[in-house]
């Protein structure tokens, strides 16, 4: 009988790509969510460097952080 798995076992075991003793795992990350109070610097910091979002179609973005508590 096999030893019973999380779903988190299941999900970390489908994403590993490196798993080297001593040293932490590399995942493949196959989903993006971001939202409106930390994405801005994370896009400008890939603006500075040249770079682009690599699978903008895997990238989910939410605006959950900010609610304004008096009527707009």
């Amino acid at each position: 009988m096999s030893t019973p798995r999380t779903i988190i076992d299941k999900i970390w075991d489908n994403h590993v790509v490196v798993d080297e003793p001593g040293s932490p795992a590399v995942l493949y990350i196959d989903l993006h969510l971001i939202h409106e109070v930390t994405s801005p610097q994370a896009f400008s910091g890939l603006r500075e460097r040249g770079l682009t979002v690599h699978r903008p179609s895997q990238t989910i973005a939410t605006m959950d952080h900010s609610i304004p508590t008096t009527p707009i």
